[in-house]
């Protein structure tokens, strides 16, 4: 096969095959057939393009080469490999949490004969999801079934985006997108330049491939929490589940997500080397989605999805401004997982529908804003999650632009209608945050209006507090992916080495991978 670059289509021309033979300069009945690898969306100069790279069968393939070099070469292998086995007998592996991290190293596993134990402090998605809406409606919060815990981790009520900016030298992440459309997933997400799940298909795809693990004789625990890690001679041992069930275990997987702060206390007090690190926080901000899309591709054309931006800069004083988990047609929702402490995400579904698009805008900080002490950042997070529940009373607080620069409560929206998923209360968020966010939130707010003109409208909606956009710890791991504790591998974004579903994902089939190079399974 051929695989065919830079082939422009018109958004409202489907005919690739056409543009295709046109590309090469030959008939249609020449192409015997084709897959597509990418399609992005050219929006600049308002001229609205598709561009393809597709794998072609063809007619004479050699002379088509020869002809044009330029944008055409032969399709690579692009096939994922699994290591071979390791020669030390594995005796029993434990995957903590089935967030993306959790489900791929466990997948892996199980796919490669390892029966791997899985466990997951929440519930699994069916139950999980009856929890998570009567706490949207109710406000009563089950600190170990939540938006963060439970079957799926925390992208399973998120917008499901499967981007990423790290190379994939390996396919690891094509990997990744193949067996989420093995499982359910459209077929679309394997080209697609910006992909996207959505939450209503997330949540039974990753029932799907939790399913094929226990078909593969892997093992499922829901409501089982990781409460204690016992060892011997700086080699793990045991764990504890729930403060009393122990289980004997010498390799356990740690994929924990990054709200697993009552874990992370005990890891540090067990004696994991856990470190600081930066992370951001800030507010959502919901704008119409007619609005995004007007200025991202100069109209509302309905071949066209709902437009997505990402927006940087950096302020007068240095610290860094950016939009994060951009959800067009999207929800913002109540995400806490604390008692007493709020913290809100951004969520679509796979049609993204809604009339409202919405963004993190965070502010960058590090340990000279928080402290070097290893779970200082947490306590900072805490600090803003119980500022900000208090001043919404419990919902989420919510206050316009307008009054967010004027430091005063509002009192109803204006031209802009709310999208929430959990209840809200008007009021000030500017009293959450130290005034060193505050400021750079609004200058930044303030520069994204020149490149989407509207941005800083006095009616956008903002809410608070976005505090879990990475994890503030990092669980240190040697070149064999393994904590100074031997056994126990730190993997995905809890421990500091991800961020979001890609390369959370992606994350875990490394630790998988790294298990298997070292054993091999019990019955071999």
């Amino acid at each position: 096969m051929l695989r065919i670059r830079q082939i422009k289509i018109s958004i409202e021309n489907n005919n690739l095959k056409k543009a295709i033979a046109n590309k090469l300069k030959i008939k249609e009945k020449d192409i015997l057939n084709y897959q597509i690898n990418k399609q992005s969306l050219d929006a600049r100069k308002n001229n609205l393009m598709y561009v393809y790279e597709v794998d072609v069968k063809l007619k004479n393939e050699n002379q088509i080469l020869k002809k044009h070099s330029k944008d055409v070469l032969i399709t690579p292998n692009e096939t994922y490999t699994i290591p071979s086995h390791g020669t030390k007998t594995l005796k029993n592996i434990i995957v903590v949490g089935s967030g993306p991290a959790g489900l791929f190293a466990g997948y892996m596993l199980a796919k490669a004969g390892y029966n791997p134990l899985i466990i997951e402090r929440g519930e699994d998605i069916e139950n999980r999801t009856k929890t998570v809406e009567k706490f949207w409606q109710t406000n009563e919060l089950n600190p170990n079934s939540n938006v963060q815990f439970g079957a799926g981790g925390a992208g399973t009520f998120s917008d499901g985006k499967l981007t990423t900016l790290s190379k994939d030298k390996n396919f690891r992440g094509k990997e990744v997108l193949k067996t989420f459309v093995k499982h359910g997933a459209p077929k679309e997400i394997l080209y697609l330049n910006k992909p996207h799940i959505g939450t209503d298909l997330l949540r039974n795809i990753i029932k799907n491939i939790l399913e094929e693990i226990t078909n593969m004789n892997g093992q499922i625990r829901y409501n089982a929490c990781l409460t204690n890690i016992i060892t011997e001679k700086n080699k793990l041992k045991a764990i504890e589940i729930n403060n009393k069930e122990i289980i004997p275990c010498e390799n356990l997987i740690l994929a924990l997500g990054h709200s697993s702060r009552d874990t992370f206390e005990m890891l540090l007090k067990q004696g994991l080397n856990i470190k600081p690190k930066p992370f951001a926080v800030g507010i959502r901000i919901q704008h119409p989605q007619f609005l995004i899309n007007l200025s991202q591709y100069g109209t509302n054309h309905l071949h066209l999805p709902p437009a997505s931006y990402k927006l940087t800069y950096q302020t007068s004083k240095k610290r860094g401004v950016y939009s994060f988990c951009m959800c067009p047609g999207g929800y913002v929702v109540n995400a806490s997982s604390e008692k007493n402490k709020l913290v809100i995400n951004g969520m679509s579904n796979h049609a993204r529908d809604t009339q409202n698009a919405n963004s993190a805008i965070i502010v960058t900080i590090t340990p000279d804003d928080f402290g070097n002490k290893p779970l200082d950042g947490i306590k900072f997070q805490r600090n803003l999650e119980k500022l900000a529940y208090d001043i919404g009373k419990s919902n989420i607080p919510v206050q316009l632009y307008k009054d967010f620069i004027q430091n005063k409560p509002s009192k109803n929206f204006k031209s802009i209608s709310p999208v929430f998923k959990g209840n809200y209360t008007l009021t000030n968020i500017r009293k959450i945050f130290p005034e060193y966010i505050n400021e750079a939130l609004i200058e930044g707010i303030n520069n994204f209006d020149k490149k989407i003109k509207g941005f800083a409208n006095n009616d956008a909606i903002i809410s608070a507090v976005e505090s879990r956009t990475s994890s503030p710890i990092k669980i240190e791991r040697d070149e064999h992916l393994e904590s100074n504790i031997k056994g126990i591998y730190p993997c995905g974004e809890g421990a500091g080495y991800a961020g979001g579903i890609m390369t959370s994902a992606i994350d875990g089939i490394k630790i998988a991978e790294e298990i298997i190079k070292t054993y091999k399974p019990k019955n071999l």
